[in-house]
């Protein structure tokens, strides 16, 4: 059955680099519906050069995470780094500042898309009911994630494309028709608007334009060869947005100067409707002071503000399944109680999880209706994440100088003592840590709300840890599956090996019947053994070929199953230890393997059954190997 399944269904999967960029971008790209209003408060005329610098620290975050990714292509972020990096005290922080992002990730998002459909009616723009809409988007999303629709990923692509094709027509028109040097140098009034304390914050603020710049590190795990296609994503990413970023303040300044209001010197962009201005919807002011009326005006109005508004519904989703699924994770490594992991039994999704940090905090946060505190608060746990992450990947070089067994490091490096410093890296974490500090010390209620959650989070991990796991503050444990009849719907990640044969089906039958009890991930991993002769990233054409058509076929498996397979191919010179090796970086909590016999050649035999033998002796999990029945003649 297996082998005739695999011939019938043929499928072409591979999570290359363009679906990551486009993936990315669809979240990144999103936050310049808000981003430029919230930032231009406290730039002003001096907006267009505050993206240029917070757009040099997230290349360099960007940097970060492509290296800590292709390290550890598990989901997680800094939170992972910071396991590996450090310990697991520093990973909680990290990942309870994460849990701070991805609420106020929500809050933001969801805060903003009725101010986008006020086209169509106009108190959208102002509270109470930009608060009620946001609120009524937030209860939506996290129904419909508890029921388990799930986002369409095509759909998701499509649109993100089309948002960025439309953000560079805007700053072509922009261009053509109102970009102004004159009026660009005649905004800037250095120390006065903005004062100096107003430029220092901006900067963090601005950080706002990168909201989900995890979202590779979340996909890393779908990648095939994340060594490959996850740098190259953020490349993407992080040169696409820096694009726009640096081009579409210049427009907004221009057709939005600063100018005297009530004795100010302020910009329509940082003003709220209620005086005429544009800070709920930057966007849509742009597009009102390009020059153009009449039927064209109006037009370009609907299509900005019904794509704003869907690109925002969609970021929303994002931070919905982001939230929850930092929250299963934390959960997973005893780092918060096991109620948060536990799914429903009909619906198979973490309820509580969705209910708490994606549902009621974001409302929350939300009610008082003030965009402001709504930036800063995302600026303190994003810039406070990226820190961690930037030293976490500098404690991995100095403990581990191999790069992950990957060989990718990013660049700018400096070899010095048997170290080769990530100078990305350290100027990034220089750079995050410093706004992390300014957010801290000019923002007062975001200082004590961030620096609350913060401590809050703490005391309950150190109780948490010491009365109920009864383990040390930096020790990672896992949380354990259970045994018996339970044992099907407990195991959420499984690896099985994949190479060519019998033992391989029969491997990957028995984990998707596992699997499809609860919905679970199957990693299907062909190891392309590269002789010792020649170097590990040399070309090796007709072995890809053959591991990857092994890899389609394996992911048509698990759809004959209705099992999610996510298909991975790396380089090693041995499979046992790179099977090893990729089971601690994702978490596997059992590895399905196949165990040869007769009916295998010699060269399959040699090679797989060492490898079992290995698997068995080192595997950080649970193993289960499985052999094909003898059949008589």
């Amino acid at each position: 059955m297996p082998s005739r399944r695999r011939r019938e269904v043929k499928l072409e999967r591979v999570l290359g680099t363009p679906a990551l960029f486009a993936t990315a971008y669809g979240n990144v790209g999103s936050s310049i519906y808000y981003a430029l209003g919230l930032t231009a408060v406290y730039a002003l005329g001096l907006t267009p050069l505050v993206f240029l610098v917070a757009g040099i620290i997230f290349a360099a975050t960007a940097a970060t995470y492509a290296e800590g990714t292709v390290r550890y292509p598990e989901a997680g972020g800094s939170s992972s780094f910071a396991r590996h990096g450090f310990d697991e005290l520093v990973s909680f922080g990290a990942a309870w500042a994460q849990m701070l992002v991805y609420i106020v990730t929500v809050a933001t998002s969801a805060f903003f898309v009725p101010h986008y459909l006020s086209i169509f009616w106009e108190p959208l723009k102002t509270n109470p009911w930009d608060v009620v809409g946001g609120a009524a988007v937030i209860v939506v999303l996290v129904a419909l994630n508890i029921v388990g629709v799930q986002e369409a990923a095509k759909l998701s692509i499509t649109l993100a494309v089309l948002d960025f094709a439309t953000q560079v027509l805007l700053v072509v028109l922009g261009f053509a028709l109102v970009f102004s040097p004159g009026t660009l140098t005649g905004n800037i009034h250095w120390g006065v608007a903005p004062t100096w304390g107003n430029l220092a914050i901006a900067i963090p603020v601005a950080m706002l334009a990168y909201t989900g710049v995890e979202t590779v590190s979340n996909l890393a795990e779908e990648a095939r060869e994340p060594s490959r296609s996850v740098p190259q994503a953020y490349k993407l990413v992080a040169g696409a947005v820096f694009a726009i970023y640096l081009t579409l303040p210049l427009i907004a300044l221009s057709a939005l100067p600063v100018k005297l209001v009530d004795g100010q010197l302020t910009t329509l962009l940082a003003l709220p409707p209620q005086q005429g201005g544009f800070a709920n919807d930057p966007i849509l002011g742009v597009v009102d002071n390009l020059g153009v009326g009449g039927s064209l005006l109006r037009a370009l109005e609907v299509y900005v503000g019904v794509l704003a508004a869907t690109i925002l519904f969609i970021a929303t989703n994002a931070g919905v399944i982001g939230a929850s699924r930092i929250t299963y994770s934390m959960a997973s490594y005893r780092q918060l109680p096991e109620i948060f992991r536990r799914l429903h039994p009909t619906f198979k999704t973490p309820v509580l999880s969705l209910v708490l940090f994606a549902g009621i905090a974001p409302i929350v946060i939300i009610l008082p209706g003030n965009t402001n505190f709504v930036g800063t608060l995302y600026s303190f746990g994003a810039t406070l994440s990226f820190t961690v992450a930037h030293l976490s990947l500098v404690r991995m070089r100095m403990k581990d100088g191999d790069g992950g067994g990957e060989h990718y490091r990013a660049r700018p490096n400096l070899r010095l003592r048997g170290v080769d410093w990530p100078l990305f890296a350290v100027v990034g974490g220089l750079a995050s840590g410093a706004s992390f500090l300014v957010i801290v010390v000019q923002n007062p209620a975001t200082r004590w709300v961030g620096l609350g959650w913060i401590v809050a989070g703490l005391a309950f991990y150190a109780v948490y840890r010491r009365l109920y796991v009864r383990a040390p503050l930096r020790d990672t444990v896992k949380a354990p599956p259970a045994f018996g009849p339970a044992l099907a719907l407990q195991y959420r990640r499984l690896l099985v090996p994949i190479v060519g044969g019998q033992p391989s089906d029969d491997a990957l039958d028995v984990a998707c019947s596992l699997a499809s009890e609860r919905g679970a991930r199957i990693i299907a991993l062909n190891v392309l053994e590269v002789p010792l002769d020649a170097p590990l990233d040399a070309r090796l054409p007709e072995l890809e070929a053959a591991a990857n058509a092994e890899l389609d076929e394996a992911v048509a498996i698990g759809d004959s199953y209705g099992v999610r397979v996510l298909d991975r191919l790396i380089r090693a010179r041995s499979a046992g230890p790179a099977i090893v090796a990729e089971a601690e970086r994702r978490g596997i909590e059992i590895i399905v393997i196949g165990s040869p016999r007769k009916a295998l050649t010699s060269a399959q035999r040699a090679v797989f059954g060492r490898t079992v033998d290995y698997v068995l002796r080192h595997a950080p999990c649970r193993v289960m190997v499985t052999a094909p029945v003898e059949r008589a003649a």
